[in-house]
């Protein structure tokens, strides 16, 4: 797969690219690995009836293989909930992501836009635990996104509203990676797919530059 755009929130890739710079290099190779599986899964929707189409779940299972390879695990952290003033006590509950390598945390999303939400939550609940110093959030551009079943959601959508959020949420630092079909495996969208490419190539190249001459 191909890296089209990454956002840096609170200095996240940043963080990942000074203080974990092997870390940002498995996760550079893991995308970079994942092959073109096809279109598998056959629409049932109305809007998309015998359509063919990425699997999210195909998808999801070539990163795990991905990352546990290179030696990243599922982090679980148990508690029970209590409200104050209410006498019921749930016990076991607990939060987890996919994957973790020391304090680096990855999160791959191919579900709705909820769940993307939700995985800043947790990037932020595991920081407040002092076990982690920033989260990746890997998750489809819109190009891809349309290629998939509706209940998949977008990582622009997600950038747009932690712009809106004025760096207030979540209180961790960040970077979300938006990720597309290579090129030459899928013609859907292609000028815009060039045209984005060549956009992000040029911010990049302006970013470590300005590194440089810092």
């Amino acid at each position: 797969m191909d890296i089209i755009y990454t956002y840096s929130h609170l200095g996240g890739e940043e963080i990942l690219f000074v203080r974990y710079p092997r870390h940002r290099v498995d996760i550079l190779e893991v995308i970079g690995e994942i092959p073109n599986p096809g279109r598998n899964k056959i629409s049932k929707e109305k809007t998309k009836p015998g359509e063919m189409l990425y699997s999210p779940s195909e998808l999801n299972q070539l990163f795990k293989d991905g990352f546990r390879d290179r030696g990243w695990a599922g982090i679980r952290d148990y508690y029970d909930v209590e409200l104050p003033g209410f006498p019921h006590i749930i016990k076991g509950a607990f939060k987890q992501c996919d994957f973790r390598k020391d304090k680096v945390i990855v999160e791959v999303q191919f579900g709705k836009y909820a769940f993307m939400f939700y995985d800043l939550a947790k990037f932020q609940y595991f920081f407040n635990q002092g076990l982690i110093a920033l989260g990746v959030e890997i998750v489809p551009c819109h190009f891809l996104q349309k290629q998939m079943s509706s209940g998949v959601s977008y990582g622009e959508q997600l950038i747009y509203d932690l712009e809106r959020l004025s760096k207030n949420f979540p209180s961790v630092p960040v970077q979300i990676v938006l990720v597309d079909m290579p090129i030459e495996s899928d013609d859907y969208y292609l000028t815009e797919r060039l045209r984005a490419r060549e956009a992000f190539v040029d911010v990049s190249e302006e970013i470590q530059e300005a590194r440089r001459t810092d």
